[in-house]
């Protein structure tokens, strides 16, 4: 195995430092894995997954094992610790969190590369069987939201009485609100809270108040999402979202769209505020509804597990992530060109991520 033969060149005495120093005492034996294993999000998880493929076919070495756990199930188990049995690598549809970062470095996970790959738009999608419908944030957070404002206009919540979009507004048609969507462990859940349930709530001034002036409560009226099967979490399988929504007519879904893009056949994007997810609007700005995302690598493993530093290097190469790159191929919305030069001299040059910095 290739780990082994890294390891046996090391000699006797520098694995054995190896296994005590680096893995935190791990038998040498255990750290002879000879492929790299990535974890997290479900939307960087396609465009993982092809980096991996092109990786293992071109490179020599073995093709990468990418797993999809979400976001957050991702980051829990990249910052458990250091050594063979964690992740060399985390995907994320949102940045590291502080407290997550915290957690690594209480956990010595301490050197850590935060790589920005491209952007991506959240979608709200429905079958190409279902009429097109033209959807503001505000209506979404009306429609979703566990609490809403008092219909009579009191500065109170409520607990959402509203069971179709007509009810939502009366410009919407009669049909029954059902929105399958991502878990609280995904990040695409925490990007859709902040830039649709968080923009919603606060079209109400004074749920707009309470971010400065009750910071809880904001938070409260707007992340919590409704249980009374309004929404259904459909787990981390963005696949099995868009096969029910090919099922079923009425039904909506929330995903990135790299999904949209190859399921286009089957599902339409809804505009946002009149802005319809498509490449060039979340290219340029215009779609509201976008976020960036990221992959985090433990330096630690880039430095022993063979061929991590020439994933990343593919990853960042202009051929994968650049404007006519083969990541785009597959829905990623490549970053302007100096970024992508600075992450890739990150990559270059293993920049350590500093917790302040989050």
């Amino acid at each position: 195995m290739r780990g082994k033969k890294f390891l046996k060149g090391l000699g006797v005495a520098a694995a054995l430092t190896f296994g005590a120093i680096t893995f935190s005492g791990n038998a040498v034996a255990d750290s002879a894995r000879d492929y790299i294993n990535v974890v997290g999000s479900s939307t960087v998880y396609p465009f993982s997954t092809v980096v991996a493929e092109q990786f293992g076919k071109t490179s020599g070495f073995k093709t990468p094992k990418i797993e999809s756990t979400g976001t957050g199930g991702g980051m829990k188990l990249f910052c458990s610790g250091v050594g063979v049995q964690h992740p060399d690598i985390a995907n994320a549809s949102r940045r590291m969190k502080k407290s997550e970062c915290e957690t690594c470095e209480k956990n010595g996970v301490t050197d850590i590369l935060e790589v920005k790959i491209g952007y991506d738009g959240i979608v709200i999608a429905n079958s190409k069987k279902s009429a097109p419908m033209n959807i503001t944030r505000k209506e979404l957070f009306l429609a979703l939201a566990a609490n809403v404002p008092e219909p009579g206009g009191a500065e109170s919540v409520v607990p959402n009485p509203y069971k179709t979009w007509k009810d939502v507004n009366p410009a919407l048609p009669a049909v029954k609100i059902e929105v399958l969507g991502p878990p609280p462990t995904s990040g695409t859940r925490d990007a859709f809270v902040e830039l649709v349930m968080e923009v919603g709530g606060s079209s109400f001034p004074w749920i707009k108040a309470l971010e400065k002036s009750d910071k809880d409560k904001f938070k409260s009226i707007c992340h919590t999402v409704r249980e009374d099967g309004a929404y259904i979490e459909a787990g981390e399988n963005d696949n099995l979202i868009v096969q029910k929504l090919d099922a079923n007519p009425n039904a909506f879904g929330i995903f990135g769209f790299s999904f949209l893009d190859q399921n286009a056949d089957k599902i339409q994007g809804i505009p946002v505020e009149g802005v319809t997810p498509v490449f060039e609007s979340i290219a340029d700005g215009k779609y509201s509804v976008s976020r960036s995302l990221y992959f985090y690598v433990k330096k630690a493993h880039a430095d022993v597990i063979p061929g991590m530093k020439e994933f990343l290097k593919e990853f960042s190469s202009e051929k994968a992530w650049g404007n006519d790159g083969y990541l785009s191929e597959k829905g990623l919305i490549p970053m302007q060109d100096d970024e992508r030069k600075s992450f890739s001299a990150d990559v270059e040059a293993l920049k350590k991520l500093s917790c302040g910095d989050l």
